[in-house]
């Protein structure tokens, strides 16, 4: 702009195209482009500038994010329920110039409140992003927890659980399907966050104490169990006749086994709550292992579960 202002000032007092591009420091040819381009008569500095821009702003782009790159994304998110972060992983091994993060995200959330008819086919994408549909609950906490003996609190697991310096050190949770009806069970090695998933038909604790069993068996060198409070696990000690350790957390603190909750939060995004479970096969379930076990973690590097457990 200062340098079209200093144009507009010279040819006003005469200079010719050769003194101008001296001042100026330079060629007499893109002088004269420049007035050929923005002033053939009367040349104004504000209105070059105008036109400049505008030209700009409407000449064809190269554009990075092709449409290779949303069908990825598309696939990606839809039927492995990666996260941006890990579909931008994925990405860049395929794409050098792959698209950051946080496009990912913009470009999500832009086609939700898009409406153009070009984008109807990516409006509802945000929905397959984990916390795309959070909401939140207040109170009623249930109280009616019964009593579980031989309860050994979490403090009293063996630094080595604690620590996850070793592999076998398992958290097990239950996920609920419509109506509160049993859905699955979950079990996760605590160092390397590998999970196993069993359908239940049934909460009773004789039943849900088998499929633990079962999934210990499958495990081979299990050492330690962390359990929640639900009466589900009540006949823990059927574990420690395998030499396998039970533990539970404090009533109302998910947080002390966040790693299996982690993992709940995922298996989340593949069976929504109010999913009815009875119309959901072994073969879907352990589709769903698959896919988690198989799913990039930031802390390890971008390794998956099962190359860790490897490991």
């Amino acid at each position: 702009m200062d340098e079209r202002a200093k144009i507009e000032v010279l040819l006003h007092q005469g200079f010719t195209l050769t003194k101008i591009g001296r001042a100026l420091n330079r060629p007499v040819s893109t002088v004269s482009r420049e007035l050929k381009r923005n002033g053939p008569k009367v040349y104004r500095a504000e209105r070059a500038q105008y036109f400049t821009g505008l030209r700009h702003r409407q000449k064809p782009k190269h554009s990075v994010f092709s449409e290779e790159m949303k069908d990825f994304i598309v696939q990606e998110l839809k039927n492995k329920r990666l996260s941006p972060e890990l579909i931008w992983v994925a990405g860049k091994k395929r794409w050098d110039d792959f698209i950051s993060i946080e496009w990912i995200y913009q470009w999500i959330w832009a086609m939700k409140f898009s409406m153009a008819a070009s984008h109807k086919y990516y409006q509802g994408l945000y929905k397959f992003l984990r916390h795309g549909r959070r909401r939140r609950r207040r109170g009623r906490k249930r109280s009616m927890r019964g009593n579980i003996i031989d309860r050994k609190w979490i403090e009293q697991r063996p630094a080595a659980a604690a620590g996850r310096m070793r592999p076998g050190d398992l958290e097990a949770d239950i996920v609920l399907g419509k109506d509160r009806q049993p859905g699955l069970l979950v079990a996760l090695d605590r160092r390397s966050r590998k999970t196993w998933l069993r359908k239940l038909k049934v909460k009773d604790a004789d039943y849900v104490i088998e499929k633990v069993v079962d999934i210990c068996k499958e495990i081979g060198d299990v050492k330690t169990v962390t359990f929640d409070n639900d009466q589900s696990f009540a006949e823990h000690y059927r574990l420690n006749k395998l030499g396998i350790e039970t533990f539970f957390t404090h009533p109302y603190s998910s947080q002390e086994k966040g790693s299996v909750e982690n993992r709940i939060g995922i298996i989340r995004m593949f069976f929504p709550k109010k999913t009815n479970f009875r119309e959901v096969n072994d073969q879907q379930v352990h589709q769903v292992q698959k896919l988690i076990n198989e799913r990039p973690l930031r802390m390890f590097n971008y390794s998956s579960p099962n190359e860790k457990y490897i490991s």
